[in-house]
């Protein structure tokens, strides 16, 4: 038997001892009455479930410039430059670059992954090289793939619906569909039915890119929650993006909390890459392109925070970290109440978790995986204002990354000896 000693787990008071039997919890007590030897003292610090993504597009990743820029910074203009990269895609060059990202990612403490890999792409040289990434990794994290219609289903120039149904064959975890870039409504409402027809049949999860758009007449989020709803699949399906909801109006706004609350689906928000790419098309004032994050939250609709691209044509930066994701999505949704901030660090963790429907393989309890983060911070609403690295990450019982402390001090040169306590926290509740 191993123990982390002297934690303070996310979601309790006090300090703990965590017993850890192989790649298992054990018992969880106050601290200094754990027995076994010493696995981890974590001195105090904010010892919590890992940090979980629940939307990036890892095979896009790390493809900025190429073949050019995306010089309107617009979705649109990205789609273009991503089909033009897709031409030229390898085994190898998406399995280096995947596994680059992946590694960043678990460096950040997350070890539960969600990724969208396109599979408008007759050849699925992506599909093929994500399915061999996803079983490199799985020893250290879990790895969901969904297949991505980047260029649509139903108005794809192509076989849309097989080659989403040879996805499917081929051991992909959920099912997507893009209804919004369908060329009429009618085709946008037929995607979303052969994605959940495929996707019942084979047992999988579905998540649609959806309503990422900021036109206020784009409403496939409500066909997408009743298809979910009417078929059962419910907390089974996600809608990812939905930034036509920042456009819609009071009367519908109300009506559509209601549809979504009753359907029981997830909403995923990408704070960072659609606070770039939407409102491109307006003047002043410039719509935020954010869903309804706050006001969703309220009606009771679990909502996560997503990553969604590090640095492809569709946003040129990102560093794979979720904590960054939660301070922007805050500031961006809005969501500074202390308890909306604790708020924000439950849509990277727990409320992410319950996207890729973890259940009981996740969370710092007797009998489930022994992963966890440590994180020299007072409190979730510590570590997300000053963007603290973990100090220890921790997958099924074995330590996978540390990071070693920065410098805790810092004296003014020329001026009385002045300490500035860096680590220290400034929070009201520590």
């Amino acid at each position: 038997m191993k123990l982390l000693r002297d934690a303070r787990l996310y979601g309790r008071d006090g300090r703990h001892d965590v017993e850890i039997a192989g790649d298992r919890f054990g018992r969880i007590l106050p601290a200094g009455r754990g027995q076994g030897e010493t696995f981890l003292d974590a001195g105090g610090a904010l010892v919590s479930p890992p940090f979980v993504e629940p939307h990036v597009h890892l095979d896009t990743a790390l493809t900025a410039g190429e073949p050019r820029w995306n010089a309107s910074g617009s979705l649109w203009e990205g789609i273009a430059v991503w089909s033009e990269r897709k031409r030229t895609l390898t085994r190898d060059d998406v399995i280096a670059r995947a596994s680059e990202v992946l590694r960043w990612y678990a460096a950040n403490g997350v070890l539960h992954v969600r990724s969208h890999v396109d599979v408008t792409d007759p050849a699925l040289v992506a599909l093929d090289a994500m399915l061999e990434v996803r079983e490199r990794v799985a020893d250290v994290m879990t790895l969901q793939l969904v297949a991505f219609p980047q260029e649509g289903i139903v108005s794809f120039d192509g076989d849309g619906p097989g080659l989403l149904e040879e996805a499917a064959r081929r051991g992909v975890d959920a099912v997507g569909a893009i209804p919004h870039f369908e060329d009429t409504r009618e085709d946008g409402v037929r995607s979303l039915e052969i994605a959940f027809e495929i996707a019942e049949r084979y047992g999988l999860l579905l998540d649609a890119h959806c309503d990422e758009i900021d036109d206020e007449q784009s409403r496939f989020v409500e066909v997408l929650a009743t298809l979910a709803r009417r078929g059962g699949l419910r907390d089974g399906a996600t809608a990812s993006h939905t930034t036509a909801m920042g456009s819609y109006n009071g009367a519908y706004s109300y009506k559509l909390r209601r549809v979504l609350a009753r359907s029981g689906i997830n909403l995923v928000c990408n704070p960072l890459a659609n606070l770039c790419l939407q409102g491109r098309f307006d003047g002043y004032p410039r719509r935020r392109g954010l869903t309804q994050v706050k006001e969703m939250l309220g009606a009771g609709v679990n909502v996560a925070f997503g990553h969604d691209d590090v640095m492809d044509p569709w946003f040129p930066l990102g560093t794979a970290s979720p904590l960054q994701v939660a301070l922007v999505g805050l500031a961006a949704a809005q969501l500074t109440g202390t308890a909306e901030i604790d708020e924000a660090y439950a849509m990277v963790t727990g409320r992410a978790a319950r996207v890729l429907r973890l259940g009981d393989a996740y969370g710092i309890e007797e009998g489930r995986p022994a992963s966890f983060v440590v994180l020299p911070a007072a409190s979730p609403r510590d570590a997300v204002r000053r963007q603290t690295r973990p100090s220890h990450v921790v997958s099924r019982g074995r330590t996978i990354a540390r990071t070693p402390p920065a410098p805790t001090r810092l004296t003014w040169p020329g001026a009385d000896p002045e300490e500035i306590d860096f680590v220290r926290s400034r929070d009201r509740e520590a």
